[in-house]
């Protein structure tokens, strides 16, 4: 059964960045498809970026494009999001999610992924 654990979340002023990491142990990620979901208090959870799993293809939400960056790091068996200029509404827990045959498709709907991370907090305040 593969696992996820994200880390990397923090506390960060606005316009500050932040890293996260969504790692794996005894699966190799290149073989899945990644996507990034996020969930603000009080709202539904929502799809932030995602990558296919030839890492041909990726997709951002339109609320973070140019400012967020997805990429695999096949050395260390992750995929990061990188977060840069960060602002308070990308407050959050974000989650990353996996679904094999994945192929050169970037699924944005969560109900495309099968396996979850338990989360980790963003939080962007001064």
């Amino acid at each position: 059964q593969l696992q996820l654990v994200e880390s990397g979340g923090g506390l960060v002023q606005p316009g500050g960045s932040l890293r996260l990491s969504c790692a794996a142990s005894g699966f190799t990620l290149d073989y899945y498809g990644i996507g990034w979901f996020r969930q603000a208090p009080g709202k539904e959870r929502e799809g932030v970026s995602c990558i296919s799993s030839s890492g041909r293809n990726t997709n951002y939400a339109d609320s973070v494009r140019g400012r967020f960056t997805i990429y695999r790091d096949s050395a260390t068996n992750t995929v990061s999001l990188q977060m840069n200029h960060l602002k308070p509404e990308d407050t959050a827990v974000y989650y990353c999610a996996a679904r094999t045959h994945s192929g050169d498709v970037c699924y944005e709907s969560e109900l495309e992924y099968r396996y979850w991370g338990q989360g980790t907090q963003v939080t962007v305040s001064s």
